[in-house]
């Protein structure tokens, strides 16, 4: 038998724990979910009577996260359990937290919560389902149905509306109609919403759902996307060279990319969230780079000159928008700007080729490019190429150890910083490609090109 999940038996203690103070305590929410649908949870909740002061006073170490809602978290060894008292909310601030809590009982408590999937509570010891929302039942339709007046409750939270989305895409449920109907009613208040909470759903909308790109069209049906990224809606209806494109348009193009993401082995170079988005915004440059000119055969043709640059600076401003870590933005951008260069690979010098393989965002640019191929033309032979190049290379380093440095340069007389830049650049490229066979020989020729000044 498998060992006991420890967020699980941390959860299943603090049950036990308030149960024999005689209180009521359940798991809650997501997990009750999951434990229905046969996966095993990630984060266990407990739900409570007792009040946030009780909870302090029965738990050696706690923190007040949200005791003004009354959320506590209680701490054992590694693990961390949030412990909700029974709540009724009324009113909004802000549009994402209540102006009013009152402690009431369990049935109070799930009424106020978002969905029918999430408003169950589960005793573990009694080993009982509380389904006062009909929860179970939304389960095995697979749907998701906001829990009463779903106005109501997206007016007290607007970011439900992408919890929904996300929801939805994630466990392949649909979403009831009412709360469907809604969501494209109210879309625009998703702009209220901060940044960071937004790029939170839409991260995990995109990470998580084994087709994200139907996911970003459902999206777009909602009235969503325009409000949290309206630079991709331009995407939408840009035609594309059919010969290179024949999935449609730039937005189509993207929507297969994404929904092609999930088919690639793990791979260490880069985040889930990196590609992601990196795979989202590679094309977002097109729309307004655009031109028609006649081709060599003197047909019409489609061209995005400069699109990966202008792309880059675009995802760039997007990703600034939404609050991304520097780090990870620059890789993200780093790779977009240099997407199109997978087209001159087999026509590039040896070093510029070693250069961009060992580039730090290349794993991230060369999943892209697959990807680019893949939910296009479907022709993967630049990208045979350079794994073969690759394999060729395994047993020696794709980026050595230069043979000359600057101290080299000087040392025989060369002084001028420009020209020693110059120089390493140049020895650097030909100890690449191998025209050297070893450093003296090197030296020998930049001492013959180069006189001291």
């Amino acid at each position: 038998m498998s060992e006991i999940n420890p967020q699980k038996k941390a959860a299943l203690k603090v049950v036990k724990t308030l149960q024999s103070e005689e209180f009521l305590a359940f798991f809650a929410g997501g997990c009750v979910r999951d434990r229905l649908l046969g996966r095993e949870p990630k984060d266990y909740d407990v739900a409570t009577d007792a009040l946030p002061e009780e909870v302090e006073a029965l738990f050696p170490k706690t923190i007040p996260i949200g005791k003004a809602f009354g959320v506590i978290a209680v701490i054992d060894g590694k693990e961390t359990v949030e412990v909700a008292t029974f709540r009724e909310e009324m009113g909004t601030l802000d549009g994402r937290h209540p102006e009013t809590i009152l402690f009431s009982a369990a049935r109070e408590d799930a009424l106020r919560r978002d969905f029918t999937i999430n408003g169950m509570f589960y005793d573990p010891i009694a080993e009982q389902l509380h389904d006062y929302v009909h929860g179970q039942r939304d389960l095995k339709k697979t749907i998701i149905t906001a829990i009463g007046n779903p106005i109501e409750r997206f007016q007290e939270d607007h970011l439900r509306m992408l919890r929904a989305v996300r929801f939805s895409h994630n466990l392949g449920f649909t979403l009831e109609s009412k709360t469907e109907e809604a969501i494209r009613t109210m879309s625009a208040l998703i702009t209220k919403i901060s940044a960071e909470r937004v790029e939170m759903e839409l991260s995990r909308i995109l990470t998580d759902s084994p087709r994200p790109g139907d996911a970003l069209a459902h999206l777009h049906r909602l009235g969503l996307l325009e409000h949290i990224l309206p630079e991709i809606l331009p995407m939408i209806g840009q035609d594309q060279p059919p010969q290179l494109h024949p999935e449609g348009d730039v937005f189509e193009h993207t929507v297969l990319m994404l929904n092609l993401m999930n088919e690639n082995p793990e791979e260490t170079s880069f985040t889930a969230r990196e590609r992601a988005y990196t795979v989202l915004l590679h094309d977002v440059g097109k729309p307004s780079t655009a031109n028609t000119n006649s081709g060599t055969d003197g047909h019409p043709r489609i061209r995005f000159d400069r699109h990966a640059a202008i792309g880059a600076k675009m995802a760039e401003a997007i990703l600034t928008r939404l609050r991304f870590p520097a780090k990870e933005k620059k890789k993200i951008v780093t790779a977009i700007h240099g997407h199109m260069r997978f087209m001159d690979v087999q026509k590039m010098r040896t070093s510029t080729l070693r250069r961009m393989i060992g580039a730090e965002t290349f794993g991230l640019e060369f999943e892209l490019h697959r990807l680019d191929c893949l939910g296009s033309h479907t022709t993967l032979d630049n990208h045979a190429f350079v794994l073969h190049y690759m394999e060729r290379m395994v047993n020696e380093p794709i980026l050595p150890e230069p043979w000359i440095c600057g101290h080299d340069l000087i040392a025989i007389g060369i002084i001028e910083g420009k020209l020693i830049g110059k120089i390493l650049r140049k020895s650097y490229d030909a100890q690449m490609e191998n025209r050297f066979i070893n450093r003296e020989e090197l030296m020998d020729w930049i001492k013959s090109e180069y006189s001291a000044k």
